[in-house]
């Protein structure tokens, strides 16, 4: 069983940064996926970033240039730096990775239904 827990979360002011960090239980062998992604109130999860074993990253357009995702495999701990962050950006913060073998396809890279380990989630909002 994999275990993800987010910190980092917090309150910014428009245009500031933050930087969450998911530490991974250290089941992670075989896991070809992990990423981040956000939920706004009345809105649906939606993929942020993700990053596979094959070190590509994918992002979503609203995020890309202003986030970086990146990891450190010795400490099991996936990262987000987020930098000018918008007031859009507010949100519950959520890692994720997929079941262990999984591999993904293009399309299937920033979908929530793509993940079956969640952590619990950090808040970040950014105020105007």
């Amino acid at each position: 069983q994999v275990q993800l827990v987010e910190s980092g979360g917090g309150s910014v002011q428009a245009g500031g940064s933050l930087r969450l960090s998911c530490a991974a239980s250290e089941y992670t062998r075989n896991i070809q996926f992990m990423g981040w992604f956000r939920q706004a109130p009345g809105k649906e999860r939606e993929g942020v970033a993700t990053v596979g074993s094959d070190g590509i990253s994918s992002y979503a357009d609203s995020v890309r240039g202003r986030f970086t995702i990146s990891q450190d495999n010795a400490k099991n701990t996936l990262y987000l730096q987020m930098n000018s962050l918008k007031p859009e950006d507010t949100a519950m913060y959520y890692c994720a990775a997929t079941n262990p073998g999984r591999w993904l396809s293009w399309p299937e890279r920033l979908r929530a239904g793509s993940f079956g380990y969640w952590g619990q989630g950090t808040q970040v909002t950014a105020s105007s």
